[in-house]
């Protein structure tokens, strides 16, 4: 039985598009993921090097906002990049219960080396549609994602 005998053709075409969405996500994000551990590093490590060699030092608070995680979790992260000699924390001047992360020389040479060749990968992933259709998805996806 077809769903739009039962719920109607907006039904049918609201499934169909969760199901492509998530198979579409699902092989990206594998992409992403093969890239990411190639460095040697987890999912959440290279988010915290990638937003930080972005954007600068940060206190955990901010990381964790940026990274939609809880600060349990981030201070995991942190922890193990800072046992790898990826970053260090340091107490704020201006809030002494604030701790700011910063990458570290060997960080930001893992950031630099690092980032450009997973940046390739996405591109690569991503090639498939013209810039024209990314650019369109990416906005119809936004349209979505702030909607809901």
């Amino acid at each position: 039985m077809k769903t739009t005998e039962k719920y109607g053709p907006e039904a049918d075409a609201a499934l169909s598009l969760w199901v492509k969405l998530a198979r579409a996500y699902l092989s990206f994000a594998k992409k992403s993921h093969d890239s990411i551990r190639s460095f040697g590093l987890t999912e959440p490590q290279f988010a915290v090097l990638e937003t930080l060699g972005h954007l600068g030092p940060m206190t955990i608070g901010i990381l964790c906002k940026k990274q939609l995680v809880s600060g349990g979790n981030m201070t995991l992260v942190v922890d193990n990049l800072e046992k790898e000699g990826l970053v260090h924390r340091t107490h704020s001047k201006n809030d002494r219960r604030a701790i700011i992360v910063e990458l570290t020389e060997k960080g930001q040479k893992l950031f630099l080396e690092t980032f450009p060749k997973h940046a390739e990968h996405i591109v690569q992933a991503a090639s498939v549609l013209s810039p024209e259709e990314q650019e369109t998805l990416s906005a119809l996806l936004k349209k979505l994602g702030t909607n809901l």
